[in-house]
């Protein structure tokens, strides 16, 4: 009976956990709907919780790391048979400032995000799998790139990098980065573009850096709009992106 409980402490003959969702993709600020499907194992188990969370990789001076940055709960305090099958929807709300991994309907280079199924027991915590997750650009993010893309920027990856933007309110404790090379006549070498959504639109935070040479130092220069989520004339926006980038880059002069 001990060496049955040593078994049980390693989640031998245990319950498992996956996730079943009901679409493979959301967007920011969208609810995402699915089932957490427990297969009992060899004995009755009593679950305290069983918890879904988004997870993404983030880059920070120390090292990547695999962070969780929202949690929902599914259920709690229940027993499980042994070899029961339990199907438990949820339904979770995806942050505002999710960052995005797909956009133009592509899959953006560098970017890693899923869901996590977490049970726990008395015994144990099973994290489960992570299942991959495709979070879209919103109309209005989606309409920035389309813009930016007109001006000659072209996307060549993203990544999420831990800390804050210096003058901007945001919930995570990280940020997306959308790196863009810059078209011929711009004297930068790129630009990197930062998305911070909530309710009401989005906030573009744009930053362009010039490299530094054998003589000279680097140098960057930021601009910054917003964006309602209503916005749709993409020319209009496209203009005021290029006035907004004309204006960082008389700072680089």
């Amino acid at each position: 009976m001990d060496f049955e409980k040593v078994l049980r402490g390693f989640g031998v003959g245990g319950p498992r956990v996956d996730t079943v969702l009901a679409a493979s993709g959301a967007y920011p600020g969208s609810p995402l709907m699915g089932a957490a499907r427990l297969t009992g194992g060899d004995y009755d188990v009593a679950v305290d919780t069983i918890a879904v969370g988004l997870v993404t990789r983030v880059e920070a001076e120390d090292g990547d790391a695999l962070i969780e940055f929202h949690r929902a709960w599914v259920a709690a305090g229940f027993t499980l048979a042994a070899g029961e099958h339990q199907d438990i929807p949820f339904t979770i709300t995806l942050p505002w400032e999710t960052p995005i991994t797909h956009a133009y309907g592509n899959r953006l280079s560098g970017m890693s995000l899923g869901l996590r199924t977490e049970l726990t027991t008395e015994e144990l915590a099973d994290a489960g799998d992570v299942d991959v997750l495709a979070v879209h650009a919103l109309p209005a993010q989606e309409m920035v790139l389309s813009a930016l893309d007109h001006l000659g920027f072209h996307l060549r990856h993203a990544d999420v990098e831990r800390g804050a933007i210096y003058g901007v309110r945001h919930e995570l404790p990280f940020f997306q980065e959308l790196e863009h090379t810059a078209p011929p006549g711009w004297p930068v070498n790129e630009l990197e573009l930062t998305f911070v959504a909530d309710a009401e639109g989005v906030e573009v935070i744009l930053e362009l850096e010039k490299h530094g040479g054998l003589l000279t130092r680097a140098r960057d220069a930021y601009g910054r709009l917003r964006v309602p989520h209503e916005a749709a004339d993409e020319g209009e926006w496209a203009a005021e992106l290029e006035k907004v980038l004309r204006g960082a880059l008389a700072e680089l002069a």
